[in-house]
């Protein structure tokens, strides 16, 4: 009865929080700020890729305490590119019809201003620790950019933040990584859920450890390990998933023309079963905010550690960001599904098993270990990154970083849990708590928003 009760009030608390108000208010200030910036995404585009991209090749090694820029947008890639590029997006279009990937397009045009500010503030305004190491992101602009009547909202972010890492984080890759051995597991050969049961134990221990390894490796450590698996991991997923488009490029004009029709009227292309423009809105845009996190504060305090003295021109790895997350990867899981012609019960909920099932009808069942490996690299990495940010959320907590290291074995360990255990209620309130962090976090881009607009034009003008 009491867990029926705090389920309830969960759910009414999540529907708010992941609901219309929320994403409105998200949707305005990534407006608000395209505004006042003269929409610099698009404007600077060109610019952004050049900054990013050709800097991600000139090797050179940070300073003590630091990452390389190339090594922090990997580290918030790793945190933002996870198990809900390929899940969450075959749910979108389950529920939402084809135009909820326009719509996601829609909130990532936004969102790439609000990652940019987001990432620009976290620079600006980080801190040295006691040990030396650059700490950042909305708790630390909140904290040094507004007075101090706004400061008890940074300690409301690095709480939401420290109650959500064990679940959202954590648990639920490691339960993904599990799934996608077992699935493989079970398609090649004749396992009893005994053998399964142990080998998720397994699975889980190694993860820990793996984990645990990285993590209390320090941010040297943290940095070198994600700028090699999440170049690889993108890489390896986008030649996989344009290959199912090449192959099937016959239905790619009807599958366009299902996007952008679908955007507008979802019930011409989904037999009637999805009639409603704003559920296909609805699920475009939470799908496009909860895939790279634009509005969550969470990626710029991974950008914060980058050894770099200008702010803004690390702001552009936001953009970039947003871009390769949604507009890139999740774009092209949405390709696979509908190029690949599986059937999509529209109205019915669905996960990565429809976006699997669009790789294994192109290349056969062999494809699944492939599928497998991906969603394993996708979640280990967005378990590293989500360490980081719980870290560095309960070190403001705190006021000492002596409570970091207990933390990261805690943190570590918790994979064993997701690997073995169901704990659904648990995840639930992770999730809410996830979503709750971009209260605080919009608050403070609103509030200094100004500062951001400030800052563009001081750097431009610096570069002309």
């Amino acid at each position: 009865m009491f867990f029926d009760t705090i389920a309830a009030i969960n759910k009414v608390v999540n529907d708010f929080v992941w609901g219309v108000p929320a994403m409105a208010c998200i949707i305005g200030v990534g407006l608000l700020l395209s505004v006042r910036t003269g929409f610099l995404q698009i404007r600077k585009f060109p610019f952004a890729l050049k900054t990013t991209i050709g800097r991600m090749f000139h090797k050179k090694e940070a300073a003590d305490g630091a990452m390389t820029p190339f090594q922090a947008v990997c580290t918030a890639l790793a945190g933002t590119v996870g198990t809900g590029n390929i899940a969450g997006v075959a749910g979108a279009i389950a529920i939402g019809g084809p135009g909820a990937v326009f719509w996601m397009w829609c909130s990532a045009l936004l969102g790439m201003c609000t990652k940019f500010s987001e990432v620009t503030l976290a620079v600006r305004f980080r801190e040295r620790s006691a040990t030396g190491e650059w700490v950042g992101g909305p708790m630390y602009y909140i904290k040094n950019g507004l007075s101090k009547n706004w400061h008890w909202l940074a300690a409301l972010y690095s709480l939401f933040g420290v109650l959500t890492v064990f679940g959202t984080g954590n648990a639920t890759q490691v339960n993904t990584i599990v799934t996608a051995i077992d699935s493989a597991l079970t398609a090649y050969g004749d396992f009893s859920k005994s053998m399964l049961s142990t080998v998720n134990l397994v699975a889980g221990v190694l993860v820990a450890m793996l984990v645990a390894m990285v993590l209390l490796g320090g941010i040297k450590r943290i940095g070198s390990v994600t700028e090699k698996l999440v170049p690889f991991m993108a890489l390896f997923y986008v030649v996989l998933a344009l290959g199912v488009v090449i192959l099937n490029i016959r239905r790619f004009p009807a599958v366009l023309a299902s996007i952008v029709g679908g955007a507008f009227d979802p019930r011409a292309f989904t037999g009637g079963a999805i009639g409603s423009v704003f559920l296909s809105m609805q699920k475009g845009v939470s799908r496009g905010i909860f895939s790279n996190e634009a509005g969550l504060g969470t990626g710029s305090i991974a950008h914060a550690c980058a050894d770099t003295r200008k702010p803004v021109k690390q702001g552009m790895f936001g953009i970039f960001e947003v871009f390769a997350d949604t507009i890139v990867i999740c774009t092209l899981t949405a390709l696979v599904i509908l190029c690949s012609g599986v059937p999509v019960n529209y109205g019915s909920a669905a996960g990565a098993e429809l976006t699997i099932a669009g790789f294994t009808s192109t290349y056969g069942g062999w494809s699944s270990i492939f599928t497998a490996v991906a969603l394993c690299c996708f979640a280990f990495s967005t378990i590293i990154g989500w360490g980081l940010y719980g870290s560095r959320c309960i070190e403001f907590l705190c006021k000492t970083d002596k409570v970091v290291r207990p933390f990261l074995v805690v943190y570590s360990f918790v994979a064993i849990l997701g690997a073995t255990v169901d704990l659904g209620l648990l995840w639930n309130i992770a999730d809410t708590f996830n979503g709750l962090m971009s209260i605080p976090n919009l608050i403070a881009l609103l509030l200094l928003s100004g500062t951001v607009v400030k800052l563009v034009k001081e750097f431009f003008e610096a570069e002309s």
